[in-house]
C-alpha cells in the first residue's frame, strides 16, 4: 500500500488544489495530513481526495471549525497521537517531532510529523520518521509532499 503525506498547508488553497491533483494521479490508497490544515475551507478541497483522508490537529488549526467541517466530508481528524495500524505496519501520526519522544508506546514502525517545514526521512533500526516538508510555501518547485510505500517503507517526495 502506498500512502501520501501532507504537512503545514497552512490554508493556502492553490497549493492544496495542487496536492490533491498530484495525490489523485500518484494513486495513493490514503492521505495521512500531519496538522497546520488551519481552516475548514482547506478541507473542501482536500475532500477530492480520491482517498480517504486521516489527520491530526496542529498548533495553527481552528480545531472546533475543523471538526465540524470533516465528518461530513467523511475526514477523520483528531488530537495527536493518531495510531493507524494499516497492510501489518503500526503508524504514528504527530505533528510535532518533540511529541514521539514522550509517547507511552514505542512500538511503531513509521512516525509521521509535521510543524518544521523541514524535510525528515531518519531511520531508527528498522522504523522510519518520515516529513515530507515544506509545502504552504509560495516558491514554486520547492513545495514538497511525500509518499511512503508501507511493504518496504520507501519514499518519495513530490515537488510542485
Amino acid at each position: 500500500m502506498r500512502i501520501g503525506v501532507v504537512s503545514d498547508t497552512h490554508n493556502r488553497l492553490s497549493n492544496v488544489i495542487r496536492i490533491v491533483e498530484l495525490f489523485n494521479a500518484s494513486g495513493v490508497e490514503r492521505v495521512v495530513h500531519t496538522g497546520d490544515i488551519t481552516q475548514a475551507k482547506t478541507l473542501e478541497v482536500l475532500a477530492g481526495l480520491d482517498a480517504p483522508l486521516f489527520g491530526v490537529y496542529g498548533n495553527n488549526d481552528e480545531c472546533a471549525a475543523l471538526a465540524e467541517a470533516a465528518d461530513p466530508l467523511g475526514i477523520e481528524l483528531r488530537d495527536a497521537p493518531l495510531y493507524l495500524d494499516w497492510t501489518n505496519r503500526r503508524i504514528v501520526v504527530v505533528h510535532d517531532p518533540r511529541d514521539l519522544e514522550a509517547l507511552p508506546d514505542p512500538h511503531w514502525d513509521l512516525a509521521l510529523h509535521g510543524h518544521t517545514h523541514l524535510r525528515t526521512e531518519t531511520r531508527r533500526g528498522d522504523r522510519l520518521v518520515f516529513n515530507p516538508g515544506e509545502c504552504a510555501g509560495h516558491l514554486e518547485g520547492h513545495n514538497a509532499i511525500g509518499v511512503v510505500d508501507l511493504v518496504n517503507l520507501d519514499t518519495e517526495i513530490l515537488l510542485f
